[in-house]
């Protein structure tokens, strides 16, 4: 990867809509070779895809709660059972596994307050494995969906 592939991801990541022409022009190529170039990003899996970046509180979801999961046991079967469970919880917008206590960070993005106390009770705390929930509710986004530096 070099510093045109670098300046070609940067644009994409400020607008995914930029036509191949306006993309070229902002990197300093012609349109071809910015094709190529793009293409191969995207099938290298460097660009592993496009997407529209909505507003939360605009389609209803003005609650956001951070969930540390903790774990009664670490078995193999556990762990994929529990990550196979979370996955389908379409609540939760985030999920990574953590080294260290607690086990799990979930990103949870609901309607308000009673909602996601259902969503705790109901199925976050009958997910496989689950120890104890830690939540933590958000005040305020700093940083949100910043681009990857270049």
């Amino acid at each position: 990867m070099d510093s045109i592939d670098r300046k070609i991801l940067a644009e994409l990541q400020m607008d995914g809509r930029l036509t191949i022409t306006e993309l070229a022009s902002r990197v300093g190529l012609s349109v071809s070779p910015c094709h190529r170039r793009l293409r191969e990003l995207e099938r290298s899996g460097t660009i592993s895809g496009y997407r529209a970046v909505v507003d939360a509180e605009a389609v209803g979801l003005k609650f956001e709660a951070i969930v540390f999961v903790t774990m009664r046991q670490e078995d193999r079967d556990t762990l994929l059972s529990f990550e196979a469970a979370v996955a389908d919880v379409p609540d939760v917008v985030q999920a990574q596994r953590l080294f260290g206590d607690p086990d799990y960070l979930l990103r949870v993005l609901t309607e308000d307050l009673g909602a996601y106390q259902r969503l705790e009770d109901d199925k976050l705390a009958a997910l496989p494995g689950v120890q104890r929930l830690t939540s933590t509710l958000v005040m305020k986004r700093i940083v949100h969906d910043r681009p990857l530096p270049a």
